[in-house]
C-alpha cells in the first residue's frame, strides 16, 4: 500500500514538523547495520534492562502504539562538523556499554536519531544483537559471570509468568531447550524469512512433522499465527512513525531533543553541551573535567554558586571567539578543540578570579551575578595570571581598581538583561589595554550614558543605595564602598548597631520609646543607616548588646570613640533608643557625603 505524508503535524514551541512515511523495522535494522542511522553525541547511553526490551516485543506483537521517533536528517557537507556514534549492537555490562564513534567516511548523508534511541537500540539487540548481564552472587571481575544472552520467542503458548501475552525472553543459547510446551525460536531469523511461504516452512518442518517432540493440532495453528504475527511486524507493517529535522542549525535541534525528552530524565542544556564536548575533544573527558572544576571552584572561601553554564560561557569568552552566545552552535568541533586546546589557562583565569573576588568579601550569596567574574577573568589571563596577584603588594593599586570596577558593575546591574552587550566591548577594551593597570576609566567612559552606565548621581544614591536594607546582595557591596580599609581575608559579617533583636514593641517601650514612634523604629532597623561592617568574632561578642552600652564598653578613651565614629561615619551622640531616628537621619547623611565622594 502507498502511504502519503500525513497531515499531523507536531507544534514543539513553534516548530511544526510533519509525519514522513512510516517505515518497516527491517529496513531500519538493515540501514542502522551499516550506519545509516546513529546517534549524535549529546544522545545518552543505553540504560533499558532485558524486561524493557522483552515487553516492547510484546507491544509490537499486539499492534500496540510504540510511539513516534524523532529523526534528524544530516548532509554529506555536515558531517564534519560533529562527532557521532553507531548504535550498540551487542550490550554487554561489562566490556560494552559505550558507544563507538562511527566512520562516516565515504558517507553521502546520515540519519541522527534525536528521540527512539532506547526503543531503536532495544529492536536492533533483539533481532540482531545480544545482552550480557551480570548473575547474582557473582562477582564483578569475574568474566564467566556475564553469559551472552539472545532473544527467543516462545511459538507454541502465551507468556505464563508475566503481563505479556507472548513469551518473549533472553535466554543463553546453549541452554536453550525445546519441551511439550515450550519451542523456542530465536527472534534474529525472522529476518532470513523473506516471505510467508518460509514461515509456513518453518512450522510444517519443527514443529507440525517435528522428529523430537509430539506437538498439537492447537499448538502447531499457535505456532503459525505466532510466527505470521512475527513476520508481519517484522517485514510488513510500516510500524515506524517518524518525524524528520532538516536544519543545520544545531541549537534548534537541541532544543527540539530538550523538548522532546522532558519527559524522561531531565537533562540540562549545559548537560547536552558536555555531551557535545566530550565527544569532541581529545585528551580530556569534557564533562569530568568540567564538573570536577565547578565543585573545586565553589570550595574557594565562603563558597561560590558558579555553574557549568558559567564555565562554558566564559570559555567562549577567554578563547577570544567572536561570537559568545551561549547557543550550541558555538560549540562546534573546530571551537571546542581551540577551547581544549586553551583549557589550563581558562581553569586557571577562572579561579584566579574568584580567589580574586573572594579576597575583596565576596561569596556565592553576596555576588550577585557570577557574569561579572569574566571580565576579571578575561584580564588576569591576558596578563598571564602571575600567581602572586591576589596578595601582592605590587598589585595593591591594580586589585583595588578591579574592586572598584566590580563594586560598581553589581550595584549598576550592568549585567542584567543581555550580557554579553556589555562583556563584549569590555573585552575589547581588556585586549588593548593588556601592558597597563585594569581600564576602570575607559570602561567607564565606554558606557557612558548608556543603560549600561556604570556611573552613579546623587539620585541613586539617595533613592536606591541609602533605602538599601539588610539581607540584600547590593547592600554588601555598598558597604564595602564605605569600607575600603577593611582586610577581607578575615571574616565580617553585616552587623545591625542597633539589635535587631531588641526591636519588639514591650522593649521599646521599656526604654523609653513612645507609642507613636513603635512602628517606624520597627520598620527602620533594617535600613543600611543602622549597618555596619563588623568582624566576626567582636559581631559574636556584640550579640544582643544595647549598642550605647557596647560603644562605652568597648571603646573606652575619647581617641578610641572619635576613631571608631570616624570610621563607621557615626554622629556625635548618645547611642540611646529614644535618640534612634536622630541617629539614622544623621548617619544617612554622613553616609551620603561619603558616597558622593566616591561615587560622584
Amino acid at each position: 500500500m502507498e502511504y502519503d505524508k500525513q497531515d499531523i503535524c507536531a507544534d514543539d514551541g513553534g516548530i511544526k514538523m510533519a509525519y514522513e512515511t512510516p517505515l518497516t523495522i527491517a529496513e531500519v535494522m538493515r540501514d542502522i547495520s551499516n550506519n545509516k542511522y546513529v546517534l549524535p553525541s549529546i544522545q545518552r547511553e543505553y540504560v533499558w534492562e532485558t524486561t524493557q526490551i522483552e515487553t516492547l516485543f510484546d507491544s509490537l506483537m499486539q499492534d500496540y502504539p510504540i510511539g513516534a521517533f524523532l529523526f534528524w536528517e544530516i548532509s554529506k557537507d555536515k558531517l564534519g562538523d560533529y562527532d557521532f556514534y553507531e548504535f550498540l549492537k551487542n550490550y554487554h555490562e561489562k566490556i560494552s556499554i559505550h558507544n563507538k564513534k562511527a566512520d562516516l567516511k565515504g558517507a553521502d548523508g546520515v540519519t541522527a536519531v534525536l528521540d527512539g534511541q532506547q526503543r531503536l537500540t532495544s529492536i536492533y539487540i533483539g533481532l540482531k544483537g545480544s545482552y550480557a548481564y551480570r548473575l547474582k552472587y557473582k562477582q564483578k571481575k569475574n568474566d564467566n559471570a556475564y553469559p551472552v544472552r539472545k532473544l527467543y520467542l516462545n511459538l507454541i503458548s502465551r507468556a505464563k509468568d508475566s503481563n505479556n501475552k507472548y513469551d518473549f525472553q533472553f535466554l543463553l543459547c546453549n541452554d536453550v531447550k525445546n519441551t511439550d510446551d515450550e519451542y523456542w525460536f530465536e527472534v534474529g531469523n525472522i529476518l532470513d524469512m523473506q516471505d510467508l511461504g518460509d514461515v509456513a516452512t518453518y512450522v510444517t518442518d519443527n514443529i507440525s512433522y517435528s522428529e523430537t517432540h509430539q506437538y498439537s493440532r492447537e499448538q502447531a495453528k499457535f505456532a503459525t499465527n505466532t510466527l505470521s504475527q512475527l513476520h508481519k511486524v517484522i517485514h510488513t507493517s510500516l510500524t515506524l512513525s517518524y518525524y524528520k529535522e532538516k536544519s543545520t542549525e544545531l541549537d534548534k535541534v537541541l532544543n527540539i531533543f530538550i523538548r522532546v525528552n522532558s519527559g524522561g530524565t531531565v537533562l540540562t542544556y549545559s548537560d547536552l553541551l558536555l555531551s557535545i564536548a566530550s565527544a569532541q575533544w581529545q585528551t580530556h573527558d569534557a564533562r569530568e573535567e568540567i564538573t570536577e572544576f565547578v565543585d573545586d571552584v565553589n570550595s574557594i572561601g565562603g563558597g561560590f554558586r558558579i555553574n557549568k553554564d558559567f564555565v562554558l560561557k566564559t570559555a567562549l569568552v577567554l578563547t577570544d571567539f567572536s561570537d559568545i552566545a551561549f547557543k550550541v552552535d558555538n560549540f562546534n568541533k573546530p571551537n571546542m578543540m581551540k577551547i581544549e586546546d586553551n583549557w589550563d589557562n581558562i581553569k586557571k583565569a577562572i579561579k584566579q578570579s574568584v580567589n580574586l573576588v573572594s579576597s575583596f568579601g565576596y561569596s556565592g550569596e553576596t555576588l550577585s551575578s557570577n557574569n561579572a567574574l569574566i571580565p576579571i577573568a578575561y584580564y588576569l589571563l591576558k596578563i598571564g595570571m602571575p600567581d602572586n596577584f591576589v596578595d601582592s603588594s605590587t598589585t595593591k593599586d591594580n586589585r583595588a581598581k578591579i574592586k572598584k570596577w566590580l563594586i560598581h558593575a553589581l550595584l549598576k546591574k550592568a549585567f542584567s538583561g543581555q550580557p554579553d552587550n556589555v562583556i563584549r566591548p569590555i573585552r575589547e577594551i581588556l585586549k588593548n589595554n593588556v601592558s597597563t593597570d585594569f581600564p576602570i576609566n575607559e570602561i567607564i567612559d565606554k558606557f557612558k550614558g548608556t543603560n549600561k552606565s556604570i556611573q552613579f548621581t546623587e539620585d541613586d544614591i539617595d533613592e536606591y543605595l541609602l533605602k538599601l536594607e539588610y539581607g540584600s546582595r547590593e547592600t554588601l557591596s555598598t558597604l564595602m564602598l564605605l569600607y575600603p580599609s577593611l582586610d577581607f581575608s578575615n571574616k565580617f559579617h553585616e552587623d545591625h548597631m542597633y539589635p535587631k533583636s531588641k526591636f519588639k514593641k514591650a522593649y521599646l517601650r521599656k526604654m523609653g520609646v513612645s507609642e507613636d514612634k513603635l512602628d517606624e523604629y520597627i520598620n527602620m532597623v533594617n535600613d543600611i543607616s543602622n549597618l555596619q561592617l563588623l568582624a566576626a568574632q567582636l559581631n559574636e561578642e556584640k550579640l544582643n548588646t544595647d549598642f550605647d552600652k557596647w560603644f562605652s564598653n568597648q571603646y573606652k578613651t575619647d581617641s578610641d570613640k572619635i576613631q571608631y565614629r570616624t570610621i563607621n561615619y557615626l554622629p556625635q551622640m548618645e547611642y540611646s533608643y529614644v535618640n534612634f531616628l536622630t541617629f539614622m537621619n544623621e548617619r544617612r547623611k554622613l553616609l551620603k557625603a561619603e558616597l558622593l565622594k566616591i561615587l560622584i
